[in-house]
């Protein structure tokens, strides 16, 4: 078994690493950038590795300083986690070059699938379903031919980028008097973002469904799927919400996207943690290839929590060249878990990230709840990094009792000194539209434009109950958060709270 890993990353997802790492006796190992010298991943390691200013740029995305790190700290393997280097074929090229174990896919799968056009056609050739679309050969983009593809495809068309994800690159062209200024817009961002201007064209699905399944994959050809989830809930095409099992499968549904899933998995050569990613028309029941993501998932915990499953161990055990544990017949799912992720961001400004001190910090505990946090208390919330403070996982026998408890945890999360969303995801958790499980793409945009927050006198109150400061009175959490949630409000804040103001504890 490997010894000593090397975590190339931060945050959460650097500490769940880390946790998976000692279970298996291995030891675990942090580089960190001059803005992250007191940061949780940091303390929560055996070592840790300084390797740049606080930009990413010079640290996180240096791969020669990280390697020179894993080598400087005696590790015999790097694991990416997820961002940063994660999906970069010439990073886990140059772990294995430097004679480290990687763990994750190789480096020619990373390649295949972060070319949206290449894994396409490669889904196409094994028979897994693709929406109907266009990508050009040329690595020019040539107006005229893209105009004639959408004619043929139908409106509206999704003009995506083929070098990458996350948004970038993409728009929705509804009719041809928009299209020129769709597709110089799609190439020039994708240009920005990913060096390649190259893009392609897919029939836009209306109101769809983003459902993906966990895959594994090791050496000796064995490939499984661990169920599905559905990450419906976005804002600019981000997940912020994620649940399984998905409210909108059959059984029969859920076995079709399932063996789908594992064809994907094959035709590639995959090996290790992937995700396969569905758009899923749910008025017509058809499901369709979206991408491959080829690392662990930030959602992961919500198959952790229905499968019983340790994905990140898994990942070590299969890096290490041993067969996968177990046959598709074998993994089974119980009861519901729903993922909320914490940003450190402002939703009723449009989800303007923040950043600054955390001066004061309390995480939920009880049944059924599970936090995945990166922070810690009197530590700035960095400027220079994706927002993400945590994620809060709600479980449960059935979907009701996951959503009641993950919005009384959320009640429970505390972050003073920077604005959260987590008064925001209470609200869509509470919305009846999630309740009765109509859950869509565009749920963000449809119902909560021009969320303004909840009312900054009883948030601020029941912040401050949570915190232990002040005395309890009865009063209301705010609207859509279950009466007990906070059990009681606060009269007054006494204290240093009281100068604080709303903005400093994420209310408006």
């Amino acid at each position: 078994m490997l010894k000593r890993v090397l975590v190339a990353n931060r945050g959460e997802i650097a500490v769940r690493i880390m946790r998976a790492a000692r279970t298996l006796a291995i030891s675990p190992v942090a580089v960190f950038s001059e803005a992250d010298r007191d940061a949780l991943h940091v303390r929560v390691a055996d070592d840790a590795v300084e390797i740049g200013p606080p930009a990413a740029a010079e640290s996180y995305l240096n791969i020669e300083r990280i390697i020179d790190a894993a080598k400087q700290a005696g590790c015999d393997c790097v694991h990416p986690g997820y961002g940063f280097l994660a999906e970069r074929a010439v990073f886990a090229r140059a772990v294995i070059d430097a004679g480290l174990v990687w763990i994750g896919p190789t480096a020619e799968a990373i390649e295949l699938l972060g070319d949206k056009v290449a894994s396409r056609l490669t889904m196409e050739n094994a028979g897994v379903p693709v929406t109907p679309g266009f990508a050009s050969e040329n690595a020019e983009v040539d107006a005229d031919e893209y105009r004639a593809a959408a004619e043929k495809i139908g409106y509206p068309v999704l003009i995506k980028a083929a070098a990458g994800g996350g948004g970038k690159g993409m728009r929705v062209v509804r009719g041809p008097d928009e299209f020129a200024e769709g597709l110089e817009g799609a190439a020039r961002e994708a240009k920005g973002a990913f060096g390649d201007p190259r893009v392609f064209i897919e029939r836009y699905v209306e109101k769809p469904r983003h459902i993906e399944f966990q895959v594994f994959a090791d050496e000796h050809g064995d490939a499984v799927h661990l169920f599905e989830r559905e990450c419906s809930i976005q804002r600019r095409h981000q997940k912020v919400i994620e649940e399984t099992p998905s409210t909108a499968l059959t059984p029969g549904m859920r076995a079709r996207m399932g063996e789908a899933a594992v064809k994907a998995v094959k035709a590639s050569n995959y090996v290790n943690a992937g995700t396969v990613e569905f758009l899923f028309d749910d008025p017509r029941r058809q499901f369709y290839f979206l991408e491959v993501n080829t690392r662990i998932q930030v959602e992961h915990p919500v198959t952790e929590e229905t499968t019983g499953i340790d994905l990140v161990a898994a990942q070590f055990h299969v890096a290490a060249g041993e067969r996968l544990p177990w046959a598709q017949d074998e993994i089974t799912q119980r009861g519901h878990a729903i993922q909320a992720r914490i940003y450190a961001e402002d939703p009723a400004a449009g989800f303007l990230p923040a950043a600054g001190p955390l001066l004061y910090l309390r995480e939920p505990t009880g049944p059924g709840v599970r936090v995945d946090s990166g922070v810690v208390q009197d530590v700035d919330v960095p400027v220079h990094y994706d927002p993400i403070m945590a994620k809060v996982i709600g479980t449960g026998p059935d979907r009701e009792t996951a959503r009641v408890r993950l919005i009384h945890a959320l009640a429970g999360y505390v972050a003073l000194g920077v604005p959260t969303t987590a008064p925001f995801l209470r609200d869509v958790l509470a919305h009846p539209e999630f309740v009765a499980g109509r859950t869509y793409t565009d749920f963000i945009p449809t119902h909560f434009h021009g969320w303004t927050g909840r009312d900054a006198e009883a948030e601020t109150v029941a912040l401050a109950v949570a915190a232990g400061v002040g005395e309890r009175s009865p009063g209301s959490a705010g609207p859509g958060v279950p009466a007990d949630a906070t059990d009681g409000a606060a009269s007054r804040i006494p204290g240093p709270w009281a100068t604080l103001g709303l903005w400093r504890i994420g209310v408006r």
